[in-house]
């Protein structure tokens, strides 16, 4: 990952293209830059998708803490998604210049971390409590391909790479390898951390979602559940500003108007929003996600433009890298979308886990698994 958004900006500088989109057009045609524009108008929208269902799922747990607040409409995920959606991420999302969410993303770091510590606390006090599955410790069974997808969706940030190199200071090869070296390498320790944490506790038992793993009368995972949805709600507008860039760049060349600025926009949050209303399930959200959309933006074009842009010789580095890495995405994007099919993950959204103690069962959920 790392590897592969160091060579779309070298690409982008070999083709003098200052976008994604005007790159790939340049080397592959209109061709080409069609399939990267449903690429990366999907990836995103989709991701946001998935961050109003974690939104929707998080913080009904929240309230539901709160003293009497019981089965009020604040429980109800489908009032807090469209809640969140009007009072914070729409307005957030009508900002025209990603450099003015830097602060934001800045609170987003802080609240990840905090998350991180919370997990890792629960992983020494609360895993005794929880049964570990039948081959718990095998590292890969036949489906592993689809975790790959999934650490693609986590990883990408291609889509708004050249939006973020422009926001630099001083936008040179250099100042950007240092930026993506530091914030994958943070991003590699938190997720590793993260993934561990979270399967040392529960194994098979694990959700696409984490926080639907802990009790609802835990109040130290409720409050990792607050900062979980306030990470994700300050994110949201980041993959909007995508979405909203490419509709501009394929329809509008390139420019919105006001008026434009705001109707697109809104009419992008309103379908993701009605999407997520009516589905509820991340796991296999983010598997195909992952394969379809993420694994292409983030292995097979940067490394199919760079091919064919490059002068070097055919066994020069950077050449044999790229082809490695190509391989690896022509082949995680068709194995991992093949056993997404046929092995999809189940999805127990909103169920109290059999491992809780029974009075916190709710009362539509109060049969234990065999």
């Amino acid at each position: 990952t790392d590897y592969s958004i160091i060579l779309l900006i070298k690409g982008g500088n070999l083709s003098s293209t200052k976008t994604y989109q005007e790159l790939v057009k340049k080397t592959y045609g209109l061709v080409g830059y069609l399939i990267l524009s449903t690429l990366q108008f999907l990836y995103p929208f989709i991701a946001m998708i998935s961050y109003n269902i974690i939104t929707g799922d998080t913080l009904t747990k929240v309230f539901q803490r709160i003293p009497g607040v019981g089965l009020d409409v604040l429980t109800d995920r489908h009032f807090i998604i469209l809640l969140t959606t009007i009072i914070f991420t729409l307005p957030i999302s009508l900002y025209r210049d990603i450099a003015k969410l830097g602060k934001i993303s800045l609170l987003s770091l802080i609240l990840t971390i905090v998350i991180l510590i919370i997990v890792m606390v629960r992983t020494v006090t609360f895993s005794p409590q929880v049964p570990k599955s039948e081959n718990a410790w095998v590292f890969a069974k036949s489906n592993a391909v689809q975790a790959i997808g999934v650490m693609s969706f986590a990883f990408i940030c291609h889509h708004n790479s050249f939006l973020i190199y422009g926001s630099l200071e001083e936008p040179t090869l250099k100042n950007w390898s240092q930026v993506t070296h530091m914030s994958v390498s943070l991003a590699l320790v938190i997720s590793v951390v993260f993934a561990a944490c979270g399967y040392m506790t529960f194994t098979g038992y694990t959700e696409g979602d984490i926080f639907e793993n802990y009790c609802r009368d835990d109040n130290l995972a409720t409050f990792g559940r607050f900062c979980y949805g306030v990470t994700v709600i300050l994110t949201f507008p980041l993959e909007c500003f995508v979405t909203r860039e490419v509709i501009a760049n394929v329809f509008f060349h390139g420019n919105l108007s006001t008026v434009f600025h705001v109707v697109v926009t809104v009419v992008i949050i309103a379908v993701a929003t009605g999407v997520s209303l009516m589905y509820d399930c991340l796991g296999i959200v983010l598997e195909l996600n992952g394969v379809l959309s993420a694994t292409p933006l983030v292995f097979i074009i940067p490394s199919a433009c760079y091919l064919r842009l490059s002068k070097e010789r055919w066994n020069h580095s950077d050449n044999l890298i790229s082809c490695l890495i190509l391989v690896l995405g022509v082949l995680v994007m068709a194995v991992g979308f093949v056993m997404t099919v046929l092995h999809p993950q189940e999805c127990s959204h909103g169920k109290e886990m059999f491992y809780c103690p029974p009075s916190n069962v709710s009362l539509h959920n109060s049969t234990l698994p065999p």
